[in-house]
């Protein structure tokens, strides 16, 4: 993936994707010269899904007193209101950790984050989640590379 090559500002383009650990810099510069809310949340040796909510709660900064389970989660992804922006962008390195520990829960974040974009979709706002993942998921990279 090339940031030069999305419109981050486009809610229609907006989503989840997977990307390498080498595209979250380009995309983080791009995400903040277009004025988007940008978090970092590593998900390094992230192998469960407490250590996961607090990861979340800690880099999105939730008012204090918000659930620390998926239904909070849920919900605090799809307001933000304590973090106005014109689109928000969170990039999630190292996401490979949460996946092959907890595949469940890694899955159900999924099903979280895919749930906020398109909610933000439906009010014309950009809410982008980037998952690096190692090259070895991205066999026809690898394969490019190869050549």
């Amino acid at each position: 993936m090339s940031a030069p090559g999305i419109a981050l500002l486009d809610p229609q383009q907006a989503g989840v994707f997977f990307v390498l650990d080498e595209d979250l810099a380009p995309l983080e510069a791009a995400a903040r010269a277009t004025g988007l809310a940008v978090r970092r949340i590593d998900l390094r040796a992230c192998r469960d899904k407490a250590t996961l909510l607090d990861r979340f709660a800690d880099a999105l900064g939730t008012p204090d007193g918000q659930g620390r389970n998926w239904d909070a989660l849920s919900d605090q992804l799809r307001d933000l209101g304590w973090m106005p922006a014109p689109g928000y962008v969170l990039l999630l390195p190292a996401a490979a950790d949460l996946r092959d520990a907890d595949e469940a829960g890694f899955d159900t974040l999924l099903d979280i984050l895919d749930e906020a974009a398109v909610d933000w979709q439906a009010r014309d706002v950009p809410f982008w989640a980037f998952l690096a993942l190692p090259d070895a998921d991205f066999p026809e990279q690898a394969d490019a590379a190869a050549r």
